[in-house]
């Protein structure tokens, strides 16, 4: 088995020297630590100091130095949004940020993991949306959060969100702050609020 220990992003590593290619939904590439094979059966233990999130093109360094492996967004279900104009793509880009959601931003459209709620959502907000399969890659964002998941002896599983928080002060004694938090309930007797 290869080790991976290190990342290079797109465009800043020798892609002559790829010996294979991992095809990785979303996901899975949002790790630190995780066995995967490659399209051409190379086994890669992933394992890096801390969770990143793998890009499209990026390139994984194996632990002899010289071979890599290619890392590429496989295709997952997706919803391809539109909207009439620009400002009401604009409008439609808010409201996903407001609900934290990753999307991809191309010329003319928003690309988000397929999701039937917020399709309904965008379609009573007037967007166009098309069901499709095709690689996802989000805008990384300002503020980077993660999930996990797990599950319990009673085989009830569940993810958890967490949040963050930021404090702005400013010069003039005026002071400004605010925090998302979110609470999920799990359907198995209790609630986590983080």
């Amino acid at each position: 088995m290869r080790i991976a220990r290190s990342v290079s992003p797109a465009g800043s590593w020798p892609t002559g020297q790829a010996i294979d290619r991992l095809s990785l939904t979303l996901q899975d590439r949002h790790r630190r630590r995780l066995r995967l094979k490659g399209e051409g059966g190379t086994d890669v233990l992933l394992d890096l100091a801390e969770a990143v999130t793998l890009r499209d093109g990026d390139g994984l360094l194996l632990d002899d130095g010289e071979d890599w492996v290619e890392v590429k967004a496989a295709a997952e279900a997706v919803l391809e949004i539109t909207a009439a104009d620009p400002l009401a793509l604009a409008r439609l880009a808010w409201h996903l940020g407001n609900r934290h959601t990753p999307t991809e931003i191309q010329e003319g459209r928003l690309v988000i993991l397929y999701d039937h709620v917020l399709a309904d959502m965008l379609m009573g907000l007037g967007a166009t949306v098309r069901r499709a399969e095709l690689p996802f890659n989000p805008e990384a964002g300002a503020y980077h959060g993660h999930s996990h998941s797990h599950a319990h002896e009673d085989g009830q599983g569940h993810t958890h969100s967490h949040s963050h928080s930021h404090t702005e002060s400013h010069a003039q004694a005026q002071s400004h702050s605010h925090s998302h938090s979110h609470s999920h309930s799990h359907g198995h007797g209790h609630a986590h609020v983080d």
